[in-house]
């Protein structure tokens, strides 16, 4: 049978979400408990990878398991006492045994923390601090830009074929009260770092360094050139997965 999973997580202290041969990864982390309390091994597999020091309130992942679970409120509840602290699992669901949840996923929302006043030490790993003043309204201005379909490939280190760069940006929005800049972004999908560097190229432009053009050039240069600027990844949260039936966060 198969089950879907929403869980929430402070990337701090892992290497990512992907079990990797080195280092500690949140996806190892669950599929160990999740085996501990079934007794039988369990492997998941998560809407997409997050990077080391990343977090989520709303990452989604699915697992099969021969193991009747009959109350999954107290199958939760089980897991929840045996994960590390930094882990927390919200919901734990039957679903269709076709279900996805890399390939079902429909879109994705991330936001970025960023702090351009005094330094903040209580939420240094969870709000990037940046600690300089920034155009905040230039900034606004030009995540016009990076709505809609566009090829992202100078927005993502991913080496794929030229026609897996396309995504769809469907809402952008920055909102900055008291010195705190939030970046809220929504799409149908995103390659690895591309969200940062995003954010990192509207930094830029917040300092006077980057324009209109060179955003454009981005986005439209048939000649790959990666952008440079990768925004830190502590200021960065998977808040939702959306699939139609099965969404939160």
């Amino acid at each position: 049978m198969r089950f879907f999973g929403l869980v929430q997580y402070d990337g701090t202290n892992f290497i990512g979400w992907q079990v990797q041969p080195e280092g500690r990864s949140v996806q190892a982390e669950i599929e160990k408990a999740l085996s501990q309390i079934l007794n039988t091994p369990i492997r998941i597999n998560g809407s997409g990878r997050t990077d080391a020091g990343v977090h989520a309130f709303g990452q989604t992942f699915h697992f099969d398991t021969e193991k009747p679970i009959l109350d999954t409120g107290r199958f939760k509840y089980s897991v929840n006492c045996v994960l590390p602290k930094d882990i927390h699992i919200l919901r734990i669901e039957p679903v269709a045994d076709n279900f996805h949840a890399r390939y079902d996923v429909t879109s994705k929302t991330y936001i970025y923390s960023l702090n351009t006043g005094e330094y903040d030490v209580f939420n240094r790993h969870h709000i990037t601090q940046f600690l300089r003043p920034l155009d905040v309204e230039r900034m606004k201005e030009l995540t016009q830009y990076f709505i809609g379909e566009h090829c992202f490939k100078n927005f993502t280190t991913k080496e794929e074929d030229k026609n897996d760069y396309i995504r769809t940006i469907t809402e952008f929005e920055i909102v900055e009260i008291n010195g705190l800049i939030t970046f809220r972004i929504k799409g149908s999908g995103f390659m690895r770092y591309m969200v940062r560097l995003i954010v990192g190229t509207l930094i830029e432009v917040g300092l006077g360094k980057l324009t209109k053009d060179d955003i454009l050039d981005y986005l439209t240069n048939d000649e790959r050139s990666v952008t440079p600027y990768k925004a830190p990844p502590e200021g960065l949260i998977l808040v939702r997965v959306e699939y139609g039936e099965h969404e939160d966060a």
